[in-house]
């Protein structure tokens, strides 16, 4: 059976795509000319499938407003305008509606989101997380956990000894004016391990590239589907307070924003909106275990790619401005993001056109959001400290690892399964694992550090985290990650910074201390 491929960067029992990101600086400027409007499309031409767009201005008045006028100049509706980063969302059915606004003075980018017609669809079947259930002496452990001790299923929860969390938490658990924006499938905040801590003030659903803020939008659209974003949050900031798991900050807040259509696709209209509302609304972590759909990589020499990449950057660039701390996932295809060549097949993935077998050069194709300018890039580690098996990693291009699971690095007892348990849709837990349960472990542990240092700017959490990170260094021998006696991957550097690791494993417990 061939892997399966996800948006996400999960894993249930194989690997799961995602990619890497290089440094983008294309930023929003100010027109050194007053713009003109586009040339209007012929009206025969609006035949096309509809399609969402991103239009990357300079972020004055005048171009925002005659690139506007463009926009329904050209058959195009816009959906949402942030003129703070200079990015128009709009639809349109016009072929040319791209080639029309990048000829408008003002223009930077401008270029499709996807490849498949905007249309309602359902779910993706990747596969499904194994569940745990509550121990049956639930009243008891609460009552020990009341007591000082630990949450009911704290003691198949490897990870948080891993990174020292569970010692933090003794320290210090997080500041409730901490909230740490889950940017994913939607959050379950009515589970009971989450409903303490989920602030739905700071939520919303950013879909459609305008946000939501009525009460649910922000939850999962189907939850036997859609678990991702609540498995996140659990790990995050799971509750101390008798029930299921601890998360490794487990006194902060967490929001929702969800980003994720009914067919599990992340578009950069959605991601552009929940980095402005996490930019707008206070939240000081944001954790994005995906990236950007449709394309693994986004090569700046295709139009509509490159749009894709600087709406995105500009998105994030805006939040950290803001004062928050962007943390991604680095992705589960055991790429090697400092290599010269990647070949990527699965691009594009949204079935608009067959994907292409096409070799790229990851310095200059982008995986967004993760190796953006000023983005805490995460790979991920098993029970032994190793590199998971999936993960990718490169040196110079991983910031930090954490906890995310590994099948082939089993825990000794009681722990039994090397997976990352966490909160799931329904009052469930249940067991996953990829880089996307590393990402939020590195979340936690901003958000720690963000209690203990509320004045400290993004640039100066993450270098805390780099400087408190515990380095395992490289292997001393070959690294077979699945044990099938081949060598699955090299890594590069020194004690101090590498490419498994980048500067090492995060450490909770140097947080709060």
């Amino acid at each position: 059976m061939a892997p399966l491929r996800s948006r996400r960067h999960a894993l249930l029992a194989v690997p799961v795509g995602l990619a890497l990101t290089a440094s983008l600086g294309l930023l929003p400027g100010v027109a050194a000319a007053a713009p003109q409007p586009g040339p209007r499309a012929e009206t025969t031409a609006t035949d096309g499938p509809l399609l969402s767009y991103v239009v990357n201005t300079a972020t004055d008045r005048a171009t925002l407003a005659k690139v506007k006028k463009a926009v329904t100049g050209a058959d195009g509706s816009i959906v949402a305008a942030y003129g703070q980063i200079g990015v128009i969302v709009a639809h349109s059915k016009n072929p040319g509606f791209a080639a029309a606004l990048r000829a408008v003075p003002g223009v930077q980018s401008a270029g499709a989101t996807r490849t498949a017609p905007i249309a309602p669809a359902g779910t993706t079947d990747v596969g499904k997380p194994e569940k745990v259930k509550l121990p049956r002496s639930s009243a008891a452990a609460a009552a020990r956990q009341q007591a000082g001790g630990a949450e009911p299923l704290e003691d198949l929860q490897w990870d948080l000894p891993a990174i020292k969390a569970d010692r933090a938490a003794k320290i210090n658990p997080g500041s409730r004016k901490v909230t740490v924006g889950v940017i994913d499938t939607g959050v379950d905040d009515t589970h009971p391990d989450l409903a303490p801590n989920f602030s739905r003030s700071q939520s919303a659903s950013c879909v459609t590239g305008k946000a939501d803020i009525s009460p649910g939008a922000w939850r999962p659209y189907d939850p036997a589907e859609d678990y991702h974003g609540t498995h996140v949050a659990g790990t995050i900031a799971a509750a101390r307070n008798g029930v299921g798991v601890a998360g490794v900050a487990p006194n902060v807040k967490v929001s929702g924003i969800k980003v994720s259509n009914k067919s599990s696709f992340f578009y950069a209209e959605s991601v552009v909106c929940a980095f402005v509302f996490a930019a707008e609304h206070d939240i000081a972590v944001t954790n994005n275990s995906y990236y950007v759909d449709p394309w693994l990589f986004n090569c700046a020499d295709d139009p509509d790619q490159k749009a894709i990449s600087e709406s995105v950057a500009r998105a994030t660039k805006y939040a950290q401005d803001k004062g928050t701390v962007n943390v991604a996932s680095a992705g589960n295809s055991n790429f090697d993001l400092a290599a010269k060549e990647i070949t990527d097949t699965s691009s594009p993935n949204d079935r608009g056109r067959p994907a292409q077998n096409r070799k790229i050069d990851p310095s200059v194709c982008l995986d967004v959001p993760a190796q953006l300018p000023g983005v805490v890039t995460v790979s991920s580690t098993g029970v032994k400290s190793a590199k998971a098996y999936y993960s990718n990693y490169g040196l110079n291009q991983v910031d930090v690892a954490a906890p995310g699971g590994d099948k082939y690095q089993v825990p000794d007892l009681p722990a039994k399964d090397g997976r990352i348990l966490s909160t799931l849709p329904g009052g469930d837990w249940g067991y996953l694992q990829g880089t996307s349960m590393a990402g939020p472990h590195v979340a936690g542990v901003a958000a720690l550090l963000k209690s203990a240092h509320p004045k400290s700017s993004p640039q100066e959490i993450q270098w805390l985290l780099k400087a408190q990170a515990d380095n395992p260094g490289c292997p001393s021998g070959p690294y077979d990650g699945d044990g099938d006696g081949k060598v699955d991957a090299v890594c590069t550097g020194n004690k101090n910074v590498n490419g498994f690791y980048g500067f090492g494993i995060v450490d909770a417990l140097d947080a709060v201390r």
